[in-house]
């Protein structure tokens, strides 16, 4: 296959419109669930990969940052607001000036299975 860009349309080599999903997760017991839409990994991810790392920030965090978006692609998240800090180590505040902290783990496992799911990490079938 020549690689011009119609082959490549072709052949699904474009990350394309973000892909809605349901997310379950558990707040003091109760489950909560909601809607997020998941931005396949592609150039942007790749330049969050990379920002992450040359500013010291978490790249799971990155990944989640540049992956979870609104249904037109545009971020929802920054590093800051799944890690609760931003890159100078100070802490992101609440309304009432308190230190928010990042995001719930039972959240953050929702958000990274969805993002494996849309981008078919993990598990193969054989």
């Amino acid at each position: 296959m020549n690689l011009d860009l119609e082959s490549l349309y072709k052949a699904g080599g474009f990350a394309g419109a973000p892909v809605k999903r349901e997310v379950t997760f558990k707040v003091g017991g109760e489950d909560v669930t909601g809607t997020v839409y998941v931005r396949k990994m592609s150039y942007q991810s790749a330049v969050g990969d990379l920002k992450s790392l040359t500013n010291q920030d978490e790249i799971a965090a990155a990944r989640i940052a540049t992956c979870i978006c609104d249904e037109n692609g545009d971020p929802l998240y920054k590093v800051s607001d799944v890690t609760g800090y931003y890159p100078d180590g100070k802490p992101v505040l609440d309304a009432e000036g308190n230190p928010r902290g990042g995001m719930i783990e039972s959240l953050l496992m929702a958000l990274w299975t969805v993002i494996g799911e849309v981008n078919g990490l993990g598990k193969t079938q054989s």
